[in-house]
């Protein structure tokens, strides 16, 4: 098993989710050609964190076959939410949450 990590990303973990749904499971190789056809925003965040887990595996141990890694857990937590504030009529104000993620890749 051999993880990696991207913290605090800018993108919500509700569209992040949508991107890493689609690896999870999937052949390490097979995850990287689906993320290179993927048209969203997230999925060059996840390309590379992919790209990551599998150089964390050739480093960690010479003996790993890297065509038999496989995408094993891909998950999105939420992280801290940055908080702004709109100016709206009456001189009211409305929050604007700018909301991110920290997405982890394991492969094993």
């Amino acid at each position: 098993m051999y993880k990696a990590t991207a913290n605090t990303v800018r993108i919500s973990p509700r569209k992040a989710r949508l991107v890493v749904d689609l690896i999870r499971g999937k052949n390490a190789a097979q995850a990287l050609g689906i993320l290179e056809h993927t048209q969203k925003r997230s999925s060059p965040v996840v390309r590379n964190l992919l790209k990551s887990a599998i150089a964390n595996a050739e480093q960690a141990d010479d003996t790993v076959d890297v065509d038999s890694l496989r995408v094993t857990e891909a998950y999105v937590n939420q992280g801290p939410t940055l908080r702004r504030y709109r100016p709206r009529a009456l001189g009211r104000a409305t929050p604007i949450r700018k909301r991110t993620s920290h997405i982890t890749v394991v492969v094993g």
